[in-house]
């Protein structure tokens, strides 16, 4: 197994040991920013190790701020490898689960990595935790698993219904880890969030692909009439939601995690080009996205009246912190534009639209 770790870490075995999968993603370094900060008053002196296959969206970067600290240690492999997670994981008492391809428009193009990940990985990770004894598994899903709701809002019982190749292979991972719990008593609990963002958002995604354009002059495409509607969840909320399913949830349960605004993606748009000084001439409508769910909304009642779950972080305040981190971390997200083939930098003259970055 390759190892990626500033220091040799000695694990002091009667403190919580949790495995992240994904931990050196956007959602997952987040979670494990939040454990190693004191941000979870529970997991104080919690040792954590990170599994990340560092593919595109998963980068080091993302847990520079702890690279030097003793709980934290860094495996560079796949969660698909069942050596390797025969090797790592005793010993931990938990897994919180976010390794993922989790990009719709790529599952489009093609959708056997989504597969091979999402589902076989799942399972191979679900075995590997069964036969190391592990105490609890927190397998992190999306909303998308139920796919598209004209009026009113999800429960976790609604029946599942995915429409993209992304959210077909969440909702196959999802009945694996309920299945690890009624057939062999895996202490499993399932989350569903809404759509996430914040800092550390890999710039294929829509806010972070429309800032940074519009920091660049560039334009920023809008699928259709732009009237699809999502709710957003700023990241730490997710993750604290993430936490309370880790510390109280029941097993065998999902909890559907959301942040309780729903936009349009015109609305949203709109927000944007305001944060960032510019008009609807940086708009570009394309052609909408293959079988795009029109509304997604979830129902957080369960999570709220059961964990006590509440969102902190009102969409206004979250989303301008958010544009600020993109316009002051240029040299985070620059390069990941770059690796990804988006377009960085002004576009050439006479191609520049009308609004100015700012």
């Amino acid at each position: 197994m390759v190892r990626v770790s500033p220091i040799t870490v000695r694990y002091n075995l009667s403190l919580v040991r949790v495995l992240v999968t994904g931990g050196a993603g956007f959602i997952g370094s987040n979670y494990v920013r939040g454990v190693l900060s004191g941000k979870y008053p529970s997991m104080a002196g919690a040792q954590v190790t990170v599994l990340d296959k560092l593919t595109y969206s998963g980068n080091l970067e993302n847990l520079a701020e702890h690279r030097d600290d003793p709980r934290l240690t860094f495996v560079q492999g796949d969660i698909c490898d069942a050596a390797l997670l025969t090797e790592l994981l005793p010993g931990h008492t938990a897994v919180v689960h976010f390794a993922a391809e989790s990009h719709v428009d790529r599952s489009i193009l093609g959708a056997a990595p989504f597969v091979t990940t999402n589902v076989l990985g799942t399972q191979v990770l679900l075995d590997a935790a069964r036969l190391a004894g592990v105490d609890r598994f927190v397998h992190v899903s999306t909303d998308e698993v139920y796919g598209s709701i004209e009026e009113g809002s999800w429960t976790e019982s609604w029946p599942l219904a995915p429409n993209s190749p992304y959210s077909a292979s969440k909702a196959g991972s999802d009945l694996l880890a309920l299945a690890a719990y009624r057939t062999h008593g895996l202490d499993v609990v399932v989350t569903r969030c809404s759509n996430n963002y914040g800092h550390y958002q890999f710039p294929e995604k829509v806010i972070p692909l429309f800032v940074t354009n519009l920091l660049d002059g560039r334009k920023i495409p809008l699928y259709g009439d732009g009237g699809n509607i999502r709710d957003w969840l700023h990241v730490d909320d997710h993750c604290l939601g993430i936490q309370l399913a880790l510390e109280k949830g029941r097993g065998g349960e999902v909890y559907n995690i959301g942040g309780g605004t729903e936009l349009t993606n015109r609305e949203l748009t709109e927000r944007l080009l305001s944060a960032c000084g510019a008009d609807w001439s940086s708009v570009e409508q394309v052609t909408d996205r293959k079988g795009h769910d029109r509304r997604y909304s979830l129902d957080i009642s369960k999570i709220s009246n059961e964990l006590g779950y509440a969102p902190q972080i009102d969409f206004e305040s979250g989303l301008a912190a958010t544009v600020r981190f993109y316009t002051d971390n240029r040299a985070w997200w620059e390069p990941l534009k770059v690796a990804a083939s988006l377009p960085v930098g002004p576009p050439a003259p006479g191609t520049a639209p009308g609004g100015s970055a700012g």
